[in-house]
């Protein structure tokens, strides 16, 4: 699983013109699952995001999480962070999860991170999606183990 995580202001989707999900400040996530993926490892991150320390204190620390800032997740599925870029120009995403089983999977750590206790919203599986955001910092994560 990699997620590339955005400390965001507000940040919204967008598909065939409507706009299908929109938060306030807190996380965008985009989500890539790969083929070695499982419930373990979406349990793990779903667990673990909404405690990262990535808003800063009345000192300017990084010492509140999501949770303490009261902020919210928009959750945007995205095969493309598996795209292998290594060989060739074009990018290769075999190493991506199959499109049933990266939907399986999305959804579950969608529904993880909802029994967390902070609102969760998302894009569309497999739709074309158009995101907005305003990055706060910036601050820029990538999630991998």
């Amino acid at each position: 699983m990699r997620v590339v995580l955005q400390r965001v202001k507000k940040a919204c989707v967008v598909v065939d013109g409507d706009e299908v999900a929109r938060i306030g400040r807190g996380f965008l996530l985009l989500v890539g699952i790969g083929r070695e993926d499982n419930e373990e490892e979406i349990a793990f991150w779903a667990r673990k995001i909404p405690d990262l320390r990535v808003f800063a204190d009345q000192g300017g620390k990084f010492n509140l999480s999501l949770r303490d800032i009261g902020g919210e997740i928009l959750c945007v599925p995205q095969f493309t962070l598996y795209g292998d870029c290594r060989k060739g120009r074009r990018p290769s995403f075999t190493a991506a999860a199959p499109g049933p089983d990266a939907e399986k999977l999305f959804s579950r750590f969608v529904e993880l991170l909802s029994v967390q206790g902070v609102p969760v919203k998302t894009g569309i599986f497999g739709a074309k999606m158009e995101v907005g955001l305003v990055n706060d910092g910036p601050v820029t994560l990538i999630l991998e183990r």
